[in-house]
């Protein structure tokens, strides 16, 4: 993909359905990196009606889209279990 492609939107993935998990809303959004994909993730939950949003990007680089996808709603999951709400401060 064009550096201009990246800068103005060109190429973007289609929207995703989110996943709901204990009141949360996850989006698989992994960043495409050199060698494959970066896990990436969209975590969302309406606090006081307040949509609150933490963006969760790891290092570990996975080959397929599809399984950095699966990986990065695992692993959001993970850290929703480890920090619930704590994620939003």
């Amino acid at each position: 993909m064009s550096l201009f492609s990246r800068l103005f939107g060109g190429g973007s993935q289609p929207e995703v359905e989110p996943e709901i998990y204990n009141g949360y809303r996850i989006t698989a959004q992994p960043h495409s990196a050199e060698g494959g994909f970066r896990l990436g993730a969209r975590i969302e939950k309406d606090v006081d009606g307040e949509t609150k949003v933490h963006e969760l990007l790891r290092a570990d680089l996975i080959q397929s889209r599809e399984e950095a996808e699966r990986f990065s709603i695992l692993k959001a999951k993970q850290v929703i279990d480890e920090q619930g709400e704590r994620i939003f401060d």
